[in-house]
């Protein structure tokens, strides 16, 4: 693939909404296809897009590119499962070149961990420095149920690869009341002890699944009142670029997020957008707002033409999201987050 120039002119202005926030994190879906098929995340038999609807790697690359020339500072490939990509790895080599170039700061990855015992290594040669492997349970059984076939064995490989590489690891689990919420301080433990960062996400409302979320959705507010009954923490200032607040765990030594969409929303603060592998750009994970980037770039327009498209929807970009949480309501966004880009 022929990677793209960042464009310099119609860049120099920052990237910023109507509210005054400055965008400089993009999320790159690069497909919606997973190969395990957890339960709050995807249907039991998901229909995924045809390939001519995918935007081609070329196509992810210039509008990456085109983002980096607006001041973008951070690139999170995401998915589905971004290493079942044919090709993939010839995507993170290109864009380092904005990282070589000093126009970006870094790019990491978020996997479900069981293509990394083949691509750890790929990854560090290419530049990415840290990597977030999504993780709910050390329970092979469980683990087996929630993610509708999964091996636990091959993600804890990749794990140990990972960090064989020399990437950094950090551990995301969603909390859910009642298949992992009692196993939560053994997983932190278990995380602390390897070295690696972890962090709590609260469930939420994204696409029709089977289950309804009602019982799983677990407030991080009360499980952290919880924690704190035995642990000490300590908040921190640090942040690593998205909407998690972190606090160090005196017992363990090691640090601790927290991502609360519902119980504490953080979109005053929010300097991300997503990109879908369609080319659909979301500027608000709990909004329905859309821009359609592939029909820009199909259609033929010039680096122009993109950056415009790119600003106008930034500009449109909703003050905050709408996610709530009751028994028997519809999703707050009709999407799954596999869509979407997790």
């Amino acid at each position: 693939m022929t990677p793209y120039d960042a464009p310099s002119p119609q860049g120099s202005r920052a990237l910023t909404d109507s509210f005054g926030r400055t965008v400089t994190y993009l999320r790159v879906s690069v497909t919606d296809r997973c190969d395990l098929r957890c339960v709050y995340c995807m249907s039991e038999h998901m229909v995924f897009l045809p390939k001519a609807e995918v935007l081609t790697l070329e196509e992810l690359d210039r509008i990456a590119t085109a983002f980096v020339g607006l001041g973008t500072r951070k690139l999170r490939i995401t998915g589905g499962e971004p290493l079942v990509r044919k090709g993939v790895m010839g995507l993170f080599q290109n864009l380092g070149r904005h990282l070589e170039s000093g126009a970006l700061e870094e790019i990491t990855l978020t996997t479900n961990g069981t293509q990394l015992d083949r691509f750890a290594g790929q990854l560090a040669d290419v530049g990415v420095k840290r990597i977030n492997v999504s993780l709910d349970t050390l329970k092979p059984d469980l683990f087996k149920t929630l993610t509708r076939g999964g091996d636990l064995a091959k993600v804890i490989g990749g794990i140990d690869a990972a960090q064989a590489a020399g990437l950094l690891v950090k551990i995301n689990a969603v909390a859910l009341k009642d298949d992992n919420a009692a196993e939560i301080p053994d997983l932190i433990r278990w995380a602390h002890g390897r070295g690696l960062d972890m962090t709590l996400i609260e469930t939420m409302p994204m696409g029709e699944v089977e289950a309804d979320r009602t019982d799983q959705y677990l407030s991080l507010t009360a499980l952290r009142a919880e924690l704190e009954s035995f642990w000490t923490l300590k908040d921190l200032a640090v942040t690593t670029g998205g909407p998690a607040r972190y606090v160090e765990v005196a017992e363990t030594g090691g640090r601790l997020g927290f991502i609360t969409p519902l119980s504490h929303n953080f979109c005053e603060a929010c300097n991300r957008v997503r990109l879908t592998c369609t080319g659909t750009l979301h500027t608000c994970l709990g909004q329905e707002d859309a821009a359609d980037l592939r029909a820009v770039i199909r259609g033929g327009a010039d680096d122009a033409g993109l950056i415009a498209a790119i600003r106008n929807a930034v500009d449109a970009k909703p003050k905050g999201h709408d996610f709530h949480i009751a028994r028997a309501s519809a999703p707050a966004v009709a999407r799954h987050m596999s869509t979407t880009g997790g």
